[in-house]
């Protein structure tokens, strides 16, 4: 299970960043570069939990780091995915599954602003002050729109994708209740419920005429006797 988890992230992560590399920078979009690799890792943050979405965005963030043409510091943008993947994680539900898109585009909304911010709180650390110059009101807006835009083709792919490799509590309930073990008793038992209730329901009707054929046979058992002794009675009253 764990080997599939494994596999199926580094092939998303690395198609995810040929697409951003090759295509989606070389747009010459106003202000940020849409961010297919931050959308990958949250599909799969939303999906794997908070301690898998932090390993698959320190290693997706690092594999953007040393990918050309790279002109950050090594290891920023790292930090930057590990840390929104972590919090994307938390936000999985116990059920293992969101039961509607809202959480979803919160989450994909506030990743947006949040990396935006913590990759140029980081580059000021280090020196880098390109944001300033572009300005972070206007990167903040671009990348939040560019994120919304692509979310809807991208996460729910990618979550589509990470449950085939993860244990679905939800489908196993419901899948276990027509199998052959535990599931198979519960599933015959409304046939041996439906059974007694038809069995006490026919004894329910046949029980006053039961009791009147009782009755009449005990009436006739009891009424040969009854009559005779009148009779002897009747005759001892004439003799």
């Amino acid at each position: 299970m764990r080997i599939k988890r494994t596999l199926l992230s580094a092939a998303l992560v690395v198609v995810a960043l040929l697409v951003q590399v090759s295509v989606l920078a070389r747009l010459q979009l106003p202000g940020a570069v849409p961010d297919l690799l931050l959308l990958v890792v949250l599909g799969l943050a939303l999906v794997y939990g908070h301690v898998s979405g932090a390993l698959v965005g320190f290693g997706a963030g690092l594999l953007a780091d040393l990918a050309p043409p790279s002109d950050h510091a090594i290891g920023r943008y790292a930090l930057v995915l590990c840390v929104i993947g972590y919090v994307a994680g938390l936000t999985k539900p116990d059920s293992g599954q969101h039961r509607s898109a809202t959480m979803p585009l919160i989450v994909v909304v506030g990743a947006a602003i949040g990396s935006t911010l913590l990759y140029a709180g980081v580059g000021s650390l280090v020196g880098d002050s390109a944001a300033r110059h572009v300005g972070v009101g206007w990167l903040l807006f671009t990348a939040t729109l560019y994120d919304l835009l692509l979310a809807p083709f991208a996460v729910p792919l990618v979550m589509a994708l990470a449950r085939r490799t993860e244990h679905d509590p939800l489908a196993t309930d419901a899948a276990g209740q027509g199998g052959p073990g535990k599931g198979g008793k519960s599933g015959y038992g409304w046939l041996a419920s439906g059974t007694g209730l038809k069995a006490s329901r026919s004894m329910r009707t046949n029980l006053p005429s039961r009791a009147a054929r009782i009755g009449g046979q005990r009436g006739g058992l009891l009424g040969r006797p009854a009559r005779n002794k009148a009779g002897r009675i009747k005759g001892v009253k004439r003799l």
